[in-house]
């Protein structure tokens, strides 16, 4: 566990060694006490629908799972692994940046649960879900 609120600058130097994450565009706008906002940055090719121009599901799943699981940072230090995850869609991606909000709804000593709000630049609901991560001390 953590000692010491991580600032915003070291959860992005952790979160961005994952090739994966870098190649989303992402960026630490804030962290809290479980809590997480996330930027992540139009990328062409989240598109699935060429003609509709929509981004693919899978796309919003991966950042409900990786907000929520970087809400809890502020009490592991670190990524976790994720043990389940729920995801809903509300409405479709259009082109434009991400913004993912992510909450520590409960920290336990083995699993903890957070959940995670991806929305568009208006502000609208796109996805929302709900985790649950294993959260024991890393050996």
């Amino acid at each position: 566990m953590s000692d010491t609120p991580l600032s915003k600058e070291q959860v992005e130097a952790l979160l961005l060694r994952g090739p994966f994450h870098q190649w989303l565009g992402l960026s630490v706008v804030a962290v809290g006490a479980g809590t997480i906002e996330l930027k992540a940055t139009w990328r062409p090719e989240w598109v699935v629908n060429a003609e509709r121009g929509y981004v693919h599901g899978g796309i919003l799943a991966t950042l409900v799972d990786l907000t929520a699981d970087w809400a809890l940072v502020s009490r592991t230090g670190r990524g976790v692994p994720t043990v389940d995850l729920r995801v809903d869609y509300h409405r479709a991606a259009m082109q434009g940046d991400l913004t993912c909000r992510g909450t520590v709804v409960k920290f336990g000593n083995q699993l903890s649960v957070a959940e995670a709000q991806i929305l568009d630049e208006a502000g609208r609901l796109l996805a929302s879900g709900r985790g649950v991560y294993m959260t024991a001390p890393a050996k």
